[in-house]
């Protein structure tokens, strides 16, 4: 049942987090941009190919596992994300849709099916599927147009946060100047220590589109934490993809 749980942790947290006028100078003498033109310049950069197949080779770790995996994504974009986690034999198939979240391990025997308040039961905030899909596109995780930003900048990228912070957790995204999609995105809840990061090392321009070559996750807490490091080895666009999906009878339902 444990190794079903760090696969589940592993899908959620892969899964799983206004408008100023000025940006201060920095050594490096970026551009001074106003919040509002950062926002648009970063969601007109958007990913607008049809389909995803990617393979990727994935490591995770916590306190009580360090372990990696080969997976192939496939992705219809707003539509379906299709993974297949492989270590040797099959480990894990999932099928996620804006509706659905479908999951079952060969390796376990075992399998999870519903809505997405099933991500929220594990992972205790609300995530839903467009969040997902921009985690793994490189795009933010929230609509930069509903609401006002300000504008900073650090050694290597203009930052956006929201002028007015969630009580619950502050947002943060680091966009990269050269073509504003994202060298980082945090999500911090300083009252109960916790803190996500979602990090963009580099991205790859293949066929036109731009598409993360590595995306690493750190998701930590007072008193555990979880590292997942995602390398892209092969990827192609807009190709026909099949996304097959069947739970297997016998297998046992795992009760959240």
């Amino acid at each position: 049942m444990k190794f079903t749980k760090y696969i589940l942790i592993f899908l959620i947290v892969f899964a799983s987090c206004k408008s100023s006028k000025t940006v201060t100078d920095t050594s490096l003498g970026l551009k001074k941009i106003a919040a509002k033109k950062l926002a648009k310049k970063h969601v007109a950069n958007h990913f607008d190919r049809k389909t995803v197949d990617a393979k990727l080779k994935i490591g995770f770790k916590n306190k009580k596992q360090d372990v990696d995996f080969s997976v192939k994504m496939r992705i219809k974009k707003d539509e379906v994300i299709w993974l297949k986690g492989s270590k040797i034999i099959t480990v894990f198939k999932a099928k996620i849709t804006p509706n659905k979240v479908s999951f079952y391990s060969p390796y376990m025997k075992n399998y999870i099916e519903g809505d997405f308040s099933i991500l929220k039961k594990i992972l205790g905030t609300e995530i839903n599927f467009q969040q997902l899909q921009n985690m793994l596109l490189g795009q933010a995780l929230f609509d930069l147009k509903s609401e006002k930003h300000i504008a900073n900048v650090d050694e290597k990228a203009y930052i956006l946060s929201p002028k007015k912070q969630s009580e619950v957790f502050k947002l943060f995204y680091w966009l990269n100047p050269n073509h504003f999609k994202l060298n980082q995105q945090s999500l911090v809840n300083e009252t109960k220590n916790q803190r996500l990061d979602i990090i963009y090392p580099a991205y790859k321009k293949t066929n036109n589109t731009l598409f993360p070559q590595s995306i690493k996750i750190k998701a930590k807490d007072a008193k555990t934490f979880t590292n997942i490091n995602m390398v892209v080895r092969s990827v192609e666009f807009d190709k026909e993809i099949s996304t097959p999906f069947k739970i297997p009878t016998g297998y046992k339902e795992i009760k959240l």
